[in-house]
């Protein structure tokens, strides 16, 4: 595929921070030589999980333009995003990139009624010319997520439901027309009986008004249950991607079939068994500063060369995977022959 093919196209980024000072302090690298890229044409959900700490925020901060890659691209409809500065052009770019965040009543003051920022959007991406014609934007709006300027007109955030008002940011979000919405935890804040009914209004909005979606996540069900491709994050890594259901129900990296341990075996053709809440584990800061494969300290596999340097990323079957089980190094020369105090965990 081209690169005038795809509507996202993320080229080897990476993305450093110093930790505490410049003088003395550690070097962290948060997201590490991730690519990825979606089809300009072919709408799909494209999901990034991980544990807290796995680096998939500051991804999503990236391609939002909130920060600048250390190394590499991110090029939306061509376009190195760190070349658009010009305020006219980067209101073009917010107009098709949206943002859908974690706790929707963050999103907006309780001091104000909801339907006000809807109309400020309409007008701050030039949507309507006058208030009737904004009305009937913002109505459209509602309705693709399953409300209407009715039911919000003259509401606060705290006289909705947590689902209405996650519904009423996506419908935000979708005034502008975008190509691209990036969802960020969209339903880790909502009840449990209400996940399912978000996470369909992605799949709605990818089938029925042709946008792609970023979905990021620490929920395995969801994101079984939506997902297109699924990229899977271990300290700054995607160690494994690939289409969903190769990724999810036959996985090959150690660490991803570590996490297939937490959910029931899905049952084919129904990704409603996947439904349950599944949170991965927690943080474990030392691995960032790990040499070779983060994943070492815990891979009941591993083997000498995994401390030594970064995995390879390997094509086994429909899934890229970074391990060096898969390495045709490894199997040539026998440097990755677990030892027996290796080999059980």
């Amino acid at each position: 595929m081209s690169a005038n093919e795809k509507l996202l196209d993320v080229q080897h980024v990476t993305v450093e921070f110093h930790i505490g000072g410049l003088l003395g302090g550690t070097l962290l690298t948060a997201v590490n030589d991730i690519s990825f890229s979606l089809d300009r044409d072919k709408p799909e959900i494209y999901t990034l999980a991980g544990e807290s700490g796995s680096g998939k925020t500051t991804l999503s901060r990236l391609l939002l333009r909130d920060l600048v890659p250390t190394r590499g691209k991110v090029l939306f409809e061509g376009r190195d995003v760190t070349t658009i500065r010009k305020r006219s052009e980067f209101i073009e770019f917010m107009k098709k990139v949206q943002p859908v965040f974690q706790n929707p009543f963050e999103t907006f003051s309780p001091l104000r009624r909801v339907d006000a920022y809807l109309f400020d959007t309409v007008k701050n991406f030039g949507m309507a010319s006058n208030r009737h014609d904004a009305a009937r934007v913002v109505d459209e709006a509602l309705h693709n997520v399953g409300l209407s300027l009715d039911e919000v007109k003259q509401r606060y955030p705290h006289e909705l439901s947590g689902g209405q008002i996650q519904r009423v940011s996506v419908a935000r979000a979708l005034i502008s027309k975008p190509r691209l919405i990036l969802a960020d935890e969209p339903v880790s804040m909502v009840d449990a009986s209400l996940r399912m009914e978000i996470v369909n209004l992605f799949q709605k909005l990818r089938d029925e008004q042709q946008v792609s979606v970023i979905y990021i996540t620490h929920d395995l069900a969801t994101a079984y249950y939506i997902s297109d491709r699924i990229g899977i994050m271990l300290r700054g890594y995607v160690v494994e991607s690939g289409p969903v259901e190769d990724v999810l129900e036959r996985p090959a990296h150690p660490y991803t079939q570590l996490l297939k341990e937490s959910v029931p075996e899905p049952a084919p053709n129904k990704r409603e068994s996947w439904a349950k809440h599944i949170e991965l584990g927690a943080t474990e800061v030392k691995e960032y500063g790990r040499i070779g494969c983060k994943f070492a300290g815990r891979c009941p596999k591993v083997m000498d060369i995994c401390r030594e340097a970064d995995p390879p990323d390997v094509q086994v079957g429909q899934q890229t995977v970074k391990c060096y089980l898969y390495s045709e190094q490894t199997e040539k020369t026998g440097a990755g022959a677990p030892s027996e105090t290796q080999s059980g965990g």
